[in-house]
C-alpha cells in the first residue's frame, strides 16, 4: 500500500511521555503492527493547552453528560480552558484529512466510553466521555473513532480498521471530480463489503446511486458517505459473511467442477460452525476468482479489503 492512512492518536499511546507522572502508555499494537500502515498524527490536550509534565491528575466531576474537569487535590477547574484549546484544536485538525482517531481510555481528556465521573454522590459514575473526545466526535460526527483498549477485541479491532481503510479509498475517490462515474465505481468495488456489513444500508445506497441524477452531485456525494459511515459502524456477523460468500459463490455456478464446488460448501459449512475463521472461504474465493477470472469479483473490496498481515479474519 503506498499511502498511508492519516489517523490521530492521543500522544501517550505512541509511547510519548506525556502522562500526568512523566511517564506513557505505549501501545505495541498500535506502534508496531498498525503503525506499518498509518501516519499518526499524535495529540496530547493536557499539554497542548499548557499543563506541565508531571502535573497533578485530573477527574470528571459533576453531571456525567456534562461534567467539569478538575485537580484532583486542589480541585482547581481547568473546564473551560480545555474547551477553548479542544474547539480550536478540532479546526486545525481539519487540516490533515484524518480517516479515524485512537483514544486513551479512561482519561478525563480523552477516553470515549465509560470515563468515571464522580457526582455529587460521591459513587463515580461511568457514563462520562473525556472533555476533548466529546469536542471531537461532534466536530467530526462521520470519522471512526475507537478507543486503544477496546482494540484488543479481535471484532472491534476488525471493524475500526475495517472503517479507516474504507475511508481511505472513499477519500482518494473525493479527491477526483465528484462525478457519476466516479460514485458507481466505488460503489460497484463495496457493495460486497457493504452486505457484510448492513443488507438494509446497502440497498438503501444502492437506491442512492440509481436517482443520482436527480440530486445536486454534491448533496449526492454528502448522502452517500453518511450511509457508507453508517454500515460501516455496523459490525459484520457470521450470518452476515455466509450470505456474501453464498452470493460470491453464485458467480461460479458455471465454471467450479463438481468437487470444488463440494470443497468449497463444506469451507462455509466449517466457517458457520466456527470451525475455521473467515479467512479460510475467502482465500478459496480468490483462488477462484483468479483461475475463472471473474473481474466483477477480482475489484470486490470485499475480498482484500485490509492488509492481509493485519490477520483480522484469522479470528473464530
Amino acid at each position: 500500500m503506498d499511502e498511508k492512512i492519516k489517523l490521530g492518536v492521543s500522544a501517550c499511546l505512541m509511547g510519548q511521555e506525556v502522562r500526568w507522572n512523566g511517564g506513557h502508555a505505549r501501545d505495541r499494537y498500535l506502534t508496531d503492527i498498525l503503525g506499518k500502515y498509518v501516519e499518526y498524527v499524535p495529540v496530547c490536550p493536557e499539554v497542548e493547552c499548557g499543563m506541565g509534565v508531571p502535573r497533578e491528575t485530573l477527574r470528571l466531576v459533576g453531571d456525567p453528560d456534562n461534567p467539569n474537569l478538575v485537580t484532583s487535590k486542589t480541585n482547581i477547574d481547568h473546564t473551560r480552558r480545555m474547551i477553548e484549546w479542544a474547539e480550536e484544536k478540532v479546526k486545525t485538525l481539519e487540516k490533515e484529512n484524518l480517516c479515524g482517531f485512537v483514544f486513551k481510555k479512561n482519561s478525563p481528556s480523552s477516553g470515549l466510553f465509560r470515563v468515571p465521573v464522580r457526582t455529587s454522590k460521591g459513587m463515580p459514575n461511568k457514563k462520562g466521555q473525556g472533555i476533548f473526545a466529546r469536542v471531537f466526535t461532534e466536530h467530526f460526527p462521520l470519522i471512526p473513532v475507537e478507543e486503544e483498549g477496546r482494540l484488543h477485541d479481535s471484532k472491534l479491532r476488525e471493524t475500526f480498521i475495517e472503517q479507516i481503510f474504507t475511508l481511505m479509498r472513499w477519500r482518494q475517490t473525493l479527491s477526483k471530480n465528484n462525478t457519476m462515474g466516479n460514485l458507481v465505481d466505488y460503489h460497484t468495488r463495496h457493495k460486497l463489503l457493504m452486505m457484510s456489513h448492513s443488507p438494509s444500508h446497502s440497498q438503501m445506497m444502492g437506491k442512492l446511486v440509481a436517482k443520482g441524477k436527480s440530486l445536486p452531485m454534491n448533496e449526492l456525494f454528502t448522502q452517500y458517505e453518511t450511509l457508507l459511515m453508517a454500515a460501516l459502524r455496523l459490525k459484520t456477523t457470521l450470518k452476515k459473511n455466509i450470505n456474501v460468500l453464498q452470493h460470491i459463490m453464485g458467480y461460479f455456478k458455471k465454471q467450479l467442477s463438481s468437487d470444488e464446488k463440494q470443497e468449497l460448501l463444506e469451507i462455509i459449512e466449517q466457517y458457520r460452525q466456527e470451525h475455521v475463521p473467515l479467512i479460510v472461504p475467502v482465500t478459496l474465493l480468490n483462488h477462484y476468482v483468479r483461475k475463472y477470472k471473474q473481474p466483477y469479483l477480482a475489484q470486490q473490496v470485499y475480498l482484500n479489503p485490509h492488509p492481509i498481515a493485519l490477520k483480522l479474519r484469522n479470528h473464530v
